[in-house]
């Protein structure tokens, strides 16, 4: 698999998906005695025992067996990442990552697919890859966007003034605020607190106070339709004698 890397001051800007990878491989190969390490000393004590007092066979029937163990229990255990991985498919979970400069950053997105390789498994989530070892948090779908919708409400309703100051310039937002709010179900209001709530509401109905004395505002007087009613009538009738 290939990946894009972005260059600064001749140095490589890795990606909080490529950090997690380097991570997850550093781990790996700093972590305890694999299989393959532990053959390797086990070939490295047969060729270089002393021959003059050999290792019993029963001591290497005992560590063959301790290897077989080994290799089984590493072998059970990439296949719970596995199937442990494949159950996060199309959740919404958090992975903390680190960023260039050292610091605990999390990504946030749905888990599109599984990337296995090498014994590990990779969530890819915006198809960027991320060590399973990474993951934080699982989240449920109606839970993160009940979230998002409270929390959509509250940075829209922080950018309007004060209720006493609002203008039909705020019309727009404030009825788009309004008409999501009433838009949630049971569940997400919850997510909603009383006094955002009672806010809404309050910028609502003043919103429609401003439209009412606008439309009186603008509203033509009776006086005005009779005369203009009157001056209807003599240019008619002025326009009836020319042509008699």
């Amino acid at each position: 698999m290939a990946y894009v890397a972005q260059v600064k001051d001749g140095k490589i800007v890795e990606t909080q998906s490529q950090q997690s990878i380097a991570n997850a491989n550093k781990t790996k190969s700093g972590s305890s005695l694999d299989k393959d390490a532990f053959l390797q000393l086990l070939v490295a004590q047969m060729k270089y025992q002393d021959p003059l007092e050999p290792t019993s066979n029963t001591e290497y029937i005992s560590q063959f067996a301790t290897f077989s163990e080994l290799e089984q229990m590493q072998n059970m255990s990439a296949s719970m990442d596995l199937y442990r991985a494949s159950g996060l498919v199309g959740e919404t979970v958090y992975v903390k990552t680190t960023n260039d400069d050292g610091n605990p950053t999390y990504v946030t997105g749905k888990v599109d697919y599984i990337y296995y390789e090498g014994n590990k498994a990779y969530l890819a989530i915006d198809e960027k890859l991320y060590s399973l070892e990474d993951l934080d948090t699982v989240v449920d779908n109606d839970y993160y966007n009940a979230y998002n919708k409270a929390y959509d409400l509250s940075v829209l309703l922080n950018m309007l003034p004060a209720v006493d100051n609002l203008t039909l310039g705020e019309r727009d937002r404030v009825e788009e605020i309004y008409k999501t709010y009433v838009g949630m179900n049971d569940y997400e209001k919850t997510f909603i607190a009383k006094d955002t709530a009672t806010k809404i509401s309050n910028y609502y109905e003043k919103l429609q106070e401003l439209i009412k004395a606008n439309e009186e505002a603008n509203k033509p007087e009776d006086g005005d339709e009779t005369d203009k009613t009157e001056d209807t009538n003599k240019t008619d009738g002025t326009e009836k004698t020319e042509n008699k």
